[in-house]
């Protein structure tokens, strides 16, 4: 997917998602909490990394990238995959540097089939998830989807296997990326508000990925406003003047006015992201500076 924008193109979907008020200058949400009372801050055992900014350099060394991890200061990772190890062979990796992989991103299978996703919850046990999270929906063969029919397809699925993980004692939530935030056809609604509107909040929550939120151009504080207590979990992603990636902290968004309504939202944990963080013409090792980066920033976040 592309991941450059003009300026005007930048303007207009910040514009559209009311982003004066959610873009700032970096750092500028270090100067809130200055309102009469003690300011907020994230929870260091509520910081993750998504092991996806580190896949490069976790196949060069799964158990030296893991331990330097555990070193910068983070307790819980969420994992794409198991790089190559069995579900036992990974939580061998991770419980020997100190880590706990409280979540994983896994696919529902398309179309569903209830033994396949059974295995797979049956893996993230293993692996000691508490949470388990579809990672992708929104683009077909012709691109972005714009059919309503398909999204409350999709929605029911996603229903179908919270149930199951639910059952299995695993909380089940949903990723975004920017394609669900296209209106559909015939609607006033967007895919994400089906999503929202058609999952049961006994089975589904969220994860909202905060950089692809913006690029969506939708404000994730207004989505916390309009689906209060289902938003669990966040990717910490920044945004760089180009609309593409910069390590958290680094970028245009202003996290700790999103992280203001963390307990309205229901948000139990923060995790660190950037999708190119050691592809070229970084370096793998680049993911770890990565990683370091935006552990020292939320760990030194007031809000």
């Amino acid at each position: 997917m592309p991941q450059s924008l003009n300026r005007r193109q930048l303007l207009g979907a910040a514009a559209a998602a009311g982003a004066a008020a959610t873009i700032a200058v970096p750092g500028a949400a270090q100067a809130h909490g200055s309102h009469g009372h003690s300011p907020s801050r994230v929870p260091r055992d509520q910081i993750s990394v998504q092991l996806y900014t580190l896949r490069n350099q976790l196949n060069i060394n799964l158990e030296t990238s893991l331990a330097e991890l555990r070193r910068i200061g983070y307790t819980r990772v969420e994992h794409a995959g198991f790089v190559g190890r069995t579900a036992a062979q990974f939580r061998a990796a991770l419980d020997a540097a100190g880590l706990r992989a409280t979540s994983g991103h896994v696919g529902i299978p398309q179309p569903f089939n209830a033994s396949t996703w059974e295995k797979a919850l049956q893996d993230a046990n293993i692996v000691g998830n508490k949470f388990i999270v579809h990672p992708f929906f929104g683009q077909g063969a012709n691109g972005a989807i714009r059919d309503p029919a398909v999204y409350r397809a999709f929605a029911a699925d996603l229903n179908t296997a919270g149930k199951l993980a639910r059952r299995a004692g695993l909380q089940f939530g949903y990723h975004n990326h920017h394609a669900e935030f296209f209106r559909q056809t015939g609607t006033k609604l967007t895919g994400m508000d089906i999503l929202f509107n058609e999952t049961d909040n006994r089975y589904v929550h969220f994860e909202v990925d905060l950089f692809w939120a913006f690029r969506g151009a939708h404000d994730p504080v207004d989505l916390i406003k309009e689906n209060r207590g289902r938003i669990k979990q966040v990717h910490v992603k920044d945004l760089d003047i180009n609309a593409s990636f910069a390590d958290a902290g680094d970028g245009l968004i202003d996290f700790g006015r999103i992280f203001e309504h963390a307990k309205e939202a229901g948000l139990v944990e923060y995790i660190v992201e950037r999708d190119d963080a050691g592809s070229p013409p970084r370096t793998p090792a680049d993911a770890l500076t990565t990683a370091q980066r935006a552990y020292t920033y939320l760990e030194g976040l007031r809000f």
